[in-house]
């Protein structure tokens, strides 16, 4: 590393290692799931809230914060003037719902082998953290900026982002934007997005409740499935158990959860249901061509089955996955995340989808997003991306991905960091929404050193 001001860095970061570890875990502590919108708490008493702890410790480092009306918050360099423009880092302070197979509390973090295991350490609080204390880090050194820089904190981004949409609204855009919210080094393109709900007709025959996943954008470790008939009618299978009581047997399963953007290597708890069910031939003729609909979805996470696979050479394939099942006045309701490339559309994806379904089903609820792409070759992002190589002797280039982050809200915005695709997760620690959700400490500190010096640089660029 030939820049001079690395060595200051470095020695922030490291000399604050204690301190990051201590307010990544109070931030972790205050569950922050979607609830029920109240006054001042527009997506419930749990994002309220971990919007003003994370408040609370920009305050503590000495910066100044504010907070617009529960919807977003930021702490920040200095006021920014009207038309200035300024720089901002955007990170989320919501998670997705706990879910099962947890080895100890959710929001207790522990750190084990040199990792950080809690619902939030990677997606997004600890990379929440990370930006309080690279304004820090400015703030101490006295450095001069060009363009004010502000730590944008939204508590709407598992959901509906309409975080962002107030932001928009109400303030001016910043110049340029990153968010620390999926991989290094720089992600200038993300998917389309796809979600909805294949939902059954009024049911009549032998399901009597079925229920699994925590969030449509999470592939479900878990369900279970309520039937009229003997376990011994069931045909068992891998991740399957049987309990009966009553006349009616409930059917319970275990798979493998994952973020609906990568779903390679994990099994659907609701796939696992569906399969037996059509496997032992108990249902009615309603509810199998409901469920053979559903075999297609769960059938691959490339859409193959649904005839809506999708590969256009600059992102990645298609991908789909059925998030949650719910019985619902006395109809089948599953839901389903789908992340598509620049070849198909929403309206092809529609069409497609109604036709698999004929008339066992119905597509309903359906909402999309278009792709993104920004050019790797813009001024902002070669200083990401160099500053990224620099810092870890790397020579990486950016790169386009499924997940959707807050960087499509924005007009000129790229997501950067701190996962690492190619560093293995220990046995002991999970996935981004999945149980014991871990980020690697040391590769967070590194993380930060990146975004200090990457905002240093960008305040010597036109933007």
């Amino acid at each position: 590393m030939n820049d001079p001001r690395f060595a200051s860095i470095d020695a922030f970061a490291e000399q604050n290692r204690d301190a990051i570890l201590r307010d990544i875990t109070r931030l972790v502590a205050v569950p922050s799931v979607e609830g029920t919108p109240a006054p001042g708490a527009p997506f419930g008493p749990g994002p309220r809230a971990a919007l003003d702890k994370a408040l609370e410790i920009a305050a503590e480092l000495g910066l100044a914060t504010h907070n617009a009306d529960g919807y977003i918050g930021w702490a920040e360099t200095g006021p920014v003037a009207e038309g200035q423009k300024y720089l901002a880092t955007i990170t989320h302070c919501d998670v997705v719902p706990e879910g099962n197979g947890w080895d100890a509390d959710p929001y207790t973090v522990r750190v084990r082998d040199g990792w950080l295991l809690g619902r939030g350490v990677a997606d997004d609080k600890g990379p929440a953290i990370l930006t309080l204390y690279a304004l820090k880090y400015l703030k101490d050194n006295g450095v001069e900026l060009k363009y004010p820089v502000r730590a944008l904190l939204g508590v709407n981004e598992e959901t509906r982002m309409e975080d962002v949409d107030y932001y928009a609204e109400h303030y001016e855009q910043p110049a340029f934007c990153f968010t620390p919210d999926a991989e290094f080094p720089v992600c200038n393109g993300e998917k389309g997005g796809f979600n909805g709900e294949i939902v059954s007709p009024v049911l009549d025959g032998v399901i009597r409740d079925f229920a699994g996943g925590v969030a449509h954008n999470a592939v479900p470790d878990r369900a279970f499935c309520v039937v009229a008939v003997p376990a011994a009618n069931l045909k068992a299978g891998t991740g399957l158990t049987f309990t009966e009581e009553n006349g009616l047997t409930t059917i319970h399963a275990v798979g493998k959860s994952g973020h609906a953007a990568t779903p390679e290597g994990t099994i659907n708890a609701i796939g696992l249901i569906v399969n037996c069910l059509l496997d032992s031939g108990v249902c009615s003729e309603t509810e199998t061509a409901y469920l053979q609909v559903l075999a297609k979805l769960h059938a691959t996470t490339d859409g193959s089955a649904l005839g809506i696979a999708a590969d256009d050479g600059l992102f990645t394939p298609l991908t789909i996955i059925g998030g949650t099942i719910e019985c619902k006045d006395g109809r089948l309701r599953q839901t389903f995340d789908c992340r598509y490339p620049t070849n198909t559309d929403a309206d092809k994806l529609t069409a497609a989808m109604q036709a698999a379904c004929g008339t066992a089903a119905t597509v309903e609820n359906v909402t999309s997003r278009v792709p993104f792409y920004i050019e790797a070759d813009s001024p902002a992002i070669q200083t990401l991306i160099n500053t990224y190589n620099e810092v870890t002797g790397e020579h990486q280039k950016p790169f386009t991905m499924g997940g959707g982050t807050y960087a499509r809200h924005f007009p000129y915005a790229v997501s950067f960091g701190p996962e690492h695709a190619d560093l293995p997760l220990p046995e002991f620690a999970g996935p981004m929404h999945g149980a014991n959700e871990g980020a690697n400490f040391d590769k967070l500190i590194e993380a930060l050193k990146i975004y200090i010096l990457a905002l240093l640089r960008l305040q010597e660029i036109e933007l």
